[in-house]
């Protein structure tokens, strides 16, 4: 999703704090009290160039920081959206990272993926090799579901990469896979012989009909989009949709995603979680539909340095939906791990 909710309606109590019970085992994430920008609802993209990347050629945007004391960090869209989810959050943290966010192949304005491998091994490779890229790496990795899937790959197998990991409501496997309010249309791209079908249903539906759709399965407050970040996320898709590997790109990422669900073994998603060894920052919405907060304590626990923030009235995309809560979050990591590193010297 490349779209915004405001959240100012909701006090600054009900975004500060975790709610519902977490076994003891989980260390809670705490927020930082260090003075941040408001975000700007009207601030354009960021500016973007084309690199290759495991010979994928993909759309990477960029966010000059405000501050020559910054760290890097690369930022990793989940299923269906691109680099702009991290518009308004990027903005806020800023002043402490130096934030690029990639288009996944086959999303946002990259162009298909190499063999058509749509698959959470083939993207993290693209992501491994885009952090080899950074002069500057280890980076600080986040992703957000499906990429949240991908950036746990990517510190589960490539620990020299990751300096610290944040993962906003990841996409876990879970027994569930049909609730209420997913979109059946893309349930049916995994039937085969009727893939063809729901391509064409869904490639029928309008930019904004299909935006308006997303924002009603990944946000607790649809209503409170703002103007200007509906109509930028309207613009987008309509530009997206005209990829002729569009629609292809999305129906092999969903399969690519639901094949990493049923793998066994230490490539398992839960597996790879207890191999990650870079402090780690769990935050999930109370309200997902999409990915069951009851999975958030059990992922931090599988973590072996992990805290877990679940943001009450908050849907599938925390950083969007609440920009400031997850940057506060995202920077007490970073203080903590510099704590802890000056205590070690």
């Amino acid at each position: 999703m490349s779209v915004l909710l405001r959240r100012s309606a909701f006090p600054r109590s009900a975004l500060t704090r975790s709610s519902g019970p977490a076994p003891s085992t989980v260390s809670a994430a705490r927020l930082s009290d260090e003075t941040i920008s408001t975000p700007d609802f009207t601030a354009p993209r960021w500016k973007g160039t084309y690199e290759t990347y495991a010979g994928a050629r993909v759309y990477v945007r960029r966010l000059p920081a405000r501050s020559a004391d910054t760290e890097p960090a690369l930022l990793v869209h989940g299923l269906g959206g691109s680099a702009t989810n991290w518009t308004d959050f990027g903005t806020v943290v800023n002043h402490r990272l130096d934030c690029t966010a990639i288009d996944l192949p086959g999303f946002g304005r990259s162009g298909p993926a190499p063999r058509r491998d749509y698959s959470i091994g083939a993207l993290a490779d693209v992501v491994i090799a885009a952090i080899q890229a950074d002069a500057r790496a280890p980076v600080h990795l986040l992703g957000n579901s499906m990429g949240g899937a991908v950036a746990l790959r990517v510190a589960a197998t490539r620990p020299d990469l990751v300096r610290t990991l944040t993962l906003i409501s990841p996409a876990l496997p879970d027994l569930r896979l049909r609730r209420p309010g997913t979109d059946t249309a893309m349930a049916l791209l995994l039937v085969p012989g009727i893939r063809s079908y729901a391509q064409r249903r869904m490639a029928a539906i309008s930019p904004l009909d299909r935006v308006g759709g997303m924002i009603a399965i990944c946000f607790a407050q649809p209503h409170l989009v703002p103007r200007w970040r509906l109509q930028e996320a309207v613009e987008d898709m309509a530009e997206h949709q005209r990829m002729p590997w569009a629609q292809d790109a999305f129906t092999r990422s969903l399969r690519g995603l639901v094949a990493s669900y049923v793998r066994q073994g230490p490539s398992s998603p839960w597996n790879l979680l207890t191999q990650i060894a870079a402090p780690t920052l769990i935050i999930w919405g109370s309200e997902d539909r999409l990915v069951p907060v009851a999975l958030a304590p059990r992922a931090a626990r599988a973590v072996p340095d992990a805290r877990l923030l679940v943001l009450p009235g908050v849907g599938h995309c925390a950083q969007m939906e609440d920009p400031v809560s997850t940057a506060r979050a995202v920077l007490a990591l970073l203080e903590d791990v510099r704590a802890a590193a000056g205590a070690q010297s």
